[in-house]
């Protein structure tokens, strides 16, 4: 089970929801895996080659944990019978099938709502209904690029990043869908009546891009000038909202955006002197005040390594933390409890004294 949901009491929130999967990869099954945290009943039916996860280690464990797994031949009269007959009894239906896939099989939404009218059925796409985009093939990448969001992903140097986490797939797909899949079960169990709901990863993505549509337009008034991203307001221009490298090659995030914050972090770099450069005071990242500051602030991290600062700044409480590798954090006290997967450990894999990982 997730921690944090673990924490927070809401294990068995779902319990006698029944959810039908059909999808694959990651999506969809991460989708699945939050409402089975969340005590919903989770029946997964994958081809007969199994969901393409399988081949990626322990991915597969790791999505579709806590649900009923099953292999059929979508293609055959008698295993579709078998899962329509599922689906007539169930509250959710999940697929991320391009379109007149689900047709094809003869699982339209339009038969399986005549079947069970309470039956919210949720299709993650990539590109929504969109003509000529509601059909492409696409994954993560090609999401996030059409977009907006991996623009906004560049180094302090204006270089392309290549992000190793599939912000589409988990916050544009899997979320999304999560949010709108249980408000449709609430209104179906008040009205009687489920719906279809299909959701894009890219413009999900799209929509959560609220800080660089807001900041950009902030920017450009004071300037003049459309920010790139490693130029907005929480790109790297202010210094106290930016990345400091320190002696060892590594890096410290400084997100000490209010002025409180960053007139304690001056205090804490002796460098008081620039405890009034900050935006809040009218000091903007043009002026040379505000730069002044950022070179300050660099040169006092380069000075040491990355092992002294997260030390030193154990005893300070301005939104200073170092920039953990995945072992690290893995090995931190923030997740001693849990797996990689985010699940509970079992007590005897914990060493309350060290934080190791066993």
């Amino acid at each position: 089970m997730n921690d944090a949901i673990a924490a927070l009491g809401i294990a068995d929130c779902l319990t006698g929801l029944k959810v039908i999967d059909l999808s694959r990869n990651l999506p969809g099954p991460f989708a699945t895996r939050l409402l089975a945290d969340l005590g919903a009943d989770v029946t997964k039916y994958e081809p007969k080659s199994g969901d393409p996860a399988r081949a990626l280690g322990n991915l597969f464990d790791a999505l579709n944990h806590g649900k009923a797994c099953h292999k059929m031949d979508f293609k055959h009269p008698d295993d579709i019978a078998k899962l329509k007959s599922d689906i007539a009894t169930a509250d959710v239906m999940i697929d991320s099938f391009r379109p007149n896939v689900l047709e094809g099989m003869g699982l339209s939404p339009q038969a399986l709502r005549a079947d069970n009218p309470k039956l919210v059925i949720v299709s993650i796409t990539g590109y929504g209904t969109t003509p000529n985009w509601a059909d492409k093939a696409g994954h993560d990448i090609n999401f996030m690029a059409m977009s907006g969001v991996l623009d906004q992903l560049k180094t302090a140097s204006g270089e392309q990043a290549m992000p190793n986490v599939q912000f589409a797939d988990l916050a544009g797909g899997s979320d999304t869908a999560v949010i709108a899949l249980l408000a449709a079960v609430v209104n179906a169990k008040l009205t009687g009546k489920g719906r279809h709901i299909i959701t894009s990863m890219t413009h999900s993505l799209y929509n959560h891009l609220v800080m660089p549509k807001a900041t950009g337009k902030f920017v450009k008034a004071l300037t003049q000038v459309t920010p790139t991203p490693e130029q907005d307001f929480l790109g790297g221009v202010l210094p106290c909202y930016r990345l400091y490298q320190t002696q060892d090659g590594r890096y410290m995030a400084v997100g000490s955006l209010e002025l409180k914050f960053w007139q304690g972090l001056c205090q804490a770099l002796d460098v008081n002197e620039h405890a009034a450069s900050h935006w809040q005071m009218g000091v903007l990242p043009t002026h040379p005040q505000s730069q002044a500051a950022a070179q300050a602030i660099a040169q006092k991290f380069a000075s040491q390594p990355l092992s002294h600062w997260q030390h030193y700044f154990t005893q300070f409480d301005v939104c200073v933390t170092p920039i953990l590798t995945l072992a690290e954090a893995a090995c931190h006290e923030l997740f001693a409890n849990q797996d990689e997967y985010g699940n509970v450990k079992p007590w005897y894999e914990i060493d309350p004294f060290t934080n190791d990982c066993n």
